[in-house]
């Protein structure tokens, strides 16, 4: 009996190496094959790359789209986490009726592709053009909307971890006001949550594409599919470079949720 338990086991985990060997050389290989591609000038790309005066002389498109992108990662983060931080503890302590209510709300932009969510927003962004101007910024309201159910999920976990009522009932039956309740209260005990929503917004945000390109707005991605149109070479270590950005963003993610967990 001892013997074929082990046997199993031993299958089990020659299986489990295969499946991770297999997935490791699906996605390593066009990684690979990316940085083969964007060094055979010399690694002139890269070098260009951290080199932002000749960057924005040389590709001022690309420039600006990086800035852009950079303005809606940093603005979508904030405005998200202004928006549901506040309401998913207020409906915890005061309207827990609503909470399934707000979780579907917040997930729904999940099941509703981009290019349908396109088709809502030109209405709207007609008038966020005509009072706001066409500012690339503007797209901070559409991706608010993109990363509600990212965000939600992370945030929502983070509170359940805690007893926020008691928290929240101890910290008020002290004489500290809402603000003080959620400012030095709650948000210290949920900070990898916010951590987590913040850095899945900003990789969310910088791999964003098709709500740009249609809403005609400067980011990121449209400056790199307009940009591999007249050098491939530096298209492709652009895009190299953001998904190494993202991929270091979710590795620190990963490593506070890790940090929390031990610390409990």
């Amino acid at each position: 009996m001892a013997g074929l338990i082990a046997r199993r086991a031993r299958r089990q985990r020659v299986f489990r190496w295969a499946v991770v060997l297999v997935l490791g050389v699906f996605f390593l290989l066009p990684l690979i094959a990316m940085v083969e591609f964007s060094t055979r000038d010399g690694a002139q790309a890269w070098r260009l790359l951290v080199d932002w005066p000749q960057l924005s002389e040389t590709y001022p498109d690309l420039a600006t789209g990086i800035v852009a992108s950079l303005g809606q990662a940093v603005l979508t983060a904030l405005l998200m986490l202004a928006l549901l931080v506040p309401t998913t503890v207020w409906v915890r302590l005061r309207l827990p009726g609503l909470r399934r209510l707000i979780e579907f709300i917040c997930l729904l932009p999940l099941t509703i592709p981009a290019i349908v969510l396109v088709v809502g927003l030109a209405p709207v962004y007609a008038w966020v053009t005509y009072f706001l101007g066409g500012s690339s910024l503007t797209l901070t309201f559409a991706y608010t909307i993109l990363v509600l159910p990212y965000a939600y999920r992370a945030i929502d976990a983070g509170l359940s971890a805690i007893d926020v009522k008691t928290l929240a009932e101890a910290a008020r039956s002290l004489g500290a006001g809402w603000g003080t309740v959620m400012w030095r209260v709650v948000l210290p005990n949920i900070r990898s949550a916010v951590l987590s929503a913040a850095f899945l917004t900003v990789a969310l945000v910088l791999g964003e594409f098709t709500i740009a390109s249609l809403l005609n707005r400067d980011n990121l991605q449209v400056a790199i599919n307009l940009l591999g149109k007249s050098s491939a070479t530096m298209s492709v270590a652009v895009s190299l470079a953001a998904l190494l950005l993202a991929f270091v963003l979710l590795l620190l993610l990963s490593l506070f949720g890790g940090r929390r967990k031990a610390a409990e």
